[in-house]
């Protein structure tokens, strides 16, 4: 199980494996980081000859009273940092354009690689928590790509170099400057275990949520009609206490970061004057040479601060990227070969030869099913809900791959195909044939993109949908919301007909397709079918058996396979499994 209660079991990888493979998308802006480099080196370096331009303007000019040299270095000093300033900026822009562009390539690359993915991956996932992925998880990069190149790089070589140039300048204040280093290091390795433990839990809180809400407006009409606003409220608070439990856990650690920095400045400082005082003696050090180090202290440990600000980001960020990389890794189940052949046109014949399937690996729901059916043949399947229905029609589509046997079609085994050239050939309509946002026609030439208005048309006449379109304001430019709200269950089937029609399949498959149309307009509609199905086969399910009274053969599914096959009044004549359903139904 795993709703929106649970949380998502993902295969533990390192940060350090996880983060280089997300930096590697920057390697295709390789011009602009090289640029951003170059404007990072420029204003790094002027941070850190600015403490000597100090020292150098107090002992060399201000302590000589020498007011020219003075002013020139002050000029000089200015000019430099207002081009440093304009270098800052420059680089941030550029960076800014790069992570939204690498952000967007790693989101399209996500939403494209579920759209390869099997309904196996869907029916174990709420739609919600995929939408964390591709939404959330992905904008919470975007800092951190940023901020790697403009943060990390430029706060690590002020580090080293500062210490560079303290060492070299005093070695000894340079030690009593940085005593506080190991107490630093083992503090920060400390905070930072329990900091992403909570990071990371944040986000399976966040995505549960994300998942609940998700599920919860679609399901409203549900909720209301129940009257169950209260409970799925309570749902909600709970969910909401955990997301904010989690990150406030995980902001307390990260402010840990902070403070223990603070305290190991506060100590180095101290100690830097305690040593400079009483040990080196006031005489020794001049007073430039003091402030210069007070300045790089500072320039020490502020970057130390901005480092722990950027390993905050980055342990948030690694669990997003986790996340994605553990979408993109999957691989899909249901693939085709890479010696697959395009499939022919199909002529309708299709074969099972002991198939056997289940959804999970113990529990078969079809087991050594064999059947026969010719081209242009329509076959319903009855049976008690769960039977395996539905399962026979998915698997003819290669929704699901069987355990063991052959699915054939004109005895070509559908495993030996590439899949998308088997599913153009088919024609799938179920119960709740979802309708996109936009216009009718919108949603009619899905079926068929490069359709023409007059095939358009003649598949909506087909299905006894064009008048009810063309009595609408707008005809066929009638805008719908998602799911097609502003018509009613019958005329979004209709439209849903239209489109499949349109898409002129070789293989016809209808889940339940009529049960949301009046009986009147059903007539209508299996006039329209059979009209433009001569020669096509068909899978037709319906638990009103009533509709079913065409068919050429009908399977009645049970106990793992087919119980009974036959006419319509074969089976009534022979008065087993399909008589009793057909008896229960005229009750």
């Amino acid at each position: 199980m795993n709703s929106y209660k649970v949380d998502e079991a993902l295969v533990k990888k390192s940060n350090f494996e996880t983060m280089p493979r997300l930096f590697k998308y920057l390697l295709k802006y390789k011009k602009t980081i090289i640029g951003v480099f170059a404007l990072m080196a420029f204003g790094t370096i002027v941070d850190l000859i600015n403490p000597l331009l100090t020292e150098t303007a107090i002992d060399k000019y201000i302590m000589k009273n020498n007011i020219p040299g003075f002013i020139k270095i002050v000029c000089f000093s200015g000019i430099l940092n207002l081009l440093a300033i304009g270098a800052i900026k420059l680089r941030m822009i550029f960076m800014a354009k790069t992570s939204n562009k690498v952000i967007q390539e790693l989101r399209q690359q996500l939403y494209d690689h579920i759209q390869s993915l099997d309904l196996a991956f869907f029916d174990s996932r709420p739609s919600g928590k995929i939408l964390a992925r591709i939404i959330g998880d992905t904008n919470s990069l975007k800092d951190i790509i940023e901020n790697a190149v403009t943060t990390l790089i430029p706060n690590l070589i002020t580090v080293f170099a500062v210490m560079i140039i303290m060492f070299v300048k005093n070695w000894k204040l340079a030690l009593a400057a940085l005593c506080t280093l190991p107490f630093l290091i083992v503090g920060v390795f400390l905070i930072s275990i329990m900091a992403e433990k909570h990071w990371k839990a944040k986000r399976q809180k966040s995505s549960n949520l994300n998942a609940f809400i998700n599920e919860d407006l679609s399901g409203i009409k549900i909720i209301q009609s129940f009257r169950a606003e209260k409970e799925t409220d309570k749902t909600f608070q709970d969910l909401v206490w955990d997301d904010r439990k989690e990150f406030i856990r995980a902001v307390r650690w990260c402010d840990a970061f902070g403070s223990w920095i603070d305290l190991c400045w506060g100590v180095g400082t101290m100690s830097l004057y305690l040593v400079g005082v009483m040990v080196l003696g006031i005489d020794n050090v001049s007073i430039g040479t003091y402030i210069a180090f007070g300045s790089y202290v500072g320039m020490f440990w502020q970057p130390i601060m901005n480092l722990s600000n950027f390993y905050n980001q980055f342990i948030n960020a690694a669990s997003g990227a986790e996340r994605i990389f553990e979408i993109i890794d999957t691989k899909a189940v249901v693939t085709s070969k890479e010696d697959a052949k395009e499939m022919p046109a199909i002529k309708g014949n299709v074969d099972f030869k002991n198939v056997t399937f289940g959804y999970t690996p113990n529990v078969d729901v079809l087991k050594d099913l064999s059947f026969s059916v010719k081209a242009g043949e329509t076959i319903a399947l009855v049976g008690p809900t769960g039977a395996g229905k539905s399962t026979v029609v998915n698997l003819i589509s290669r929704f699901y791959d069987i355990k063991s046997g052959q699915i054939l079609i004109d005895g070509t085994d559908i495993k030996d195909v590439q899949i998308d050239s088997l599913r153009t050939q088919m024609g799938i309509m179920t119960q709740d044939n979802y309708i996109f946002s936009g216009t009718i026609r919108e949603n009619i030439m899905y079926g068929k993109l490069d359709a023409t208005e007059e095939e358009m048309i003649e598949a909506s006449k087909a299905v006894h949908a064009h008048d009810f379109i063309c009595k609408l304001e707008k005809g066929y430019d009638t805008p719908l919301t998602a799911r097609g709200g502003e018509l009613s269950n019958g005329q979004r089937q209709l439209v849903a007909f239209a489109r499949t029609m349109l898409s002129n399949p070789r293989i016809l498959i209808l889940d339940e397709a009529t049960s949301s149309i009046d009986t009147k307009t059903e007539l209508l509609v299996q006039a329209g079918i059979a009209s433009m199905l001569k020669g096509r086969t068909s899978f037709v399910i319906a638990h009103r058996l009533s509709t079913i009274q065409n068919a050429s053969r009908i399977f009645v599914i049970d106990n793992l396979g087919i119980v009974e096959s036959g006419t319509p009044s074969q089976l009534m004549e022979k008065k087993g499994a399909y008589y009793n359903l057909r008896m229960a139904q005229s009750l």
